[in-house]
């Protein structure tokens, strides 16, 4: 009976104009709605009071429950949770969103993100290994690899603020709450623990110091 039901739903849906390569791994539930010329792909689930727009490509493995999907959205290995995301977002692969999260026209999220209670702006790209939670990102932003906000302090969690056009650098670490402002820059390796103006670079990192002949006396220790 199960069977005979998920083919009932998927057949209403390929009336309407919705694609399938296969049906191998797809769930679609009953209040699931679905735009014409989109293209589910293997091992999707769509649940709860789903809506997903025209155009767009789903999967494969990929889990959408409660969610607003926009039109021509490419979503490729996401789990996604009473989220918004807007038109021509891209995110995938191996990409968390979680309750509370907006993605606005053209955002880009790379593989292994998590986004968490944000909202990011238009046009911004979070490419790779990058946690956004409790945020409010402006349009235009550029997160390198590795950045984290760091929300939670194990009693109260804190919002981070990100202006329009900033840059934050590879393995930056944001201590919110904290403000960084328009075309502002963090540099790679850098903990920002204080706001930083809009226009301003902000570099915190321990100065790197070179231990000359290191490896031989290391060794000779060793053997001693």
């Amino acid at each position: 009976l199960n069977i005979i039901a998920k083919m009932q739903v998927i057949a209403k849906h390929l009336d309407e104009g919705v694609e399938f390569v296969s049906t191998d791994g797809i769930i679609i539930g009953r209040n699931v709605e679905i735009g014409q010329d989109t293209l589910i792909l293997p091992g999707t689930i769509l649940r709860g009071n789903t809506v997903i727009g025209e155009g767009c490509v789903l999967g494969p493995n990929t889990l959408i429950e409660n969610c607003k999907i926009g039109n021509g959205v490419i979503l490729n290995s996401v789990q996604a949770y009473d989220s918004r995301v807007c038109d021509h977002v891209k995110a995938g692969p191996f990409v968390q969103l979680r309750p509370g999260t907006v993605l606005h026209d053209g955002v880009k999220i790379g593989d292994f993100v998590e986004v968490k209670n944000s909202e990011i702006g238009v046009n911004t790209a979070v490419a790779h290994l990058t946690y956004v939670g409790d945020s409010d990102v402006g349009k235009g932003v550029n997160f390198g690899c590795g950045c984290v906000t760091a929300n939670y302090d194990g009693i109260n969690k804190y919002r981070t603020k990100i202006g329009d056009y900033a840059f934050i650098g590879c393995n930056t670490n944001l201590i919110a709450p904290v403000e960084i402002g328009e075309n502002a820059t963090t540099a790679a390796g850098s903990t920002i623990t204080k706001s930083v103006p809009p226009d301003s670079l902000a570099v915190e990192r321990a100065q790197t110091k070179i231990i000359d002949h290191w490896e031989k006396n290391f060794k000779r220790k060793k053997k001693a």
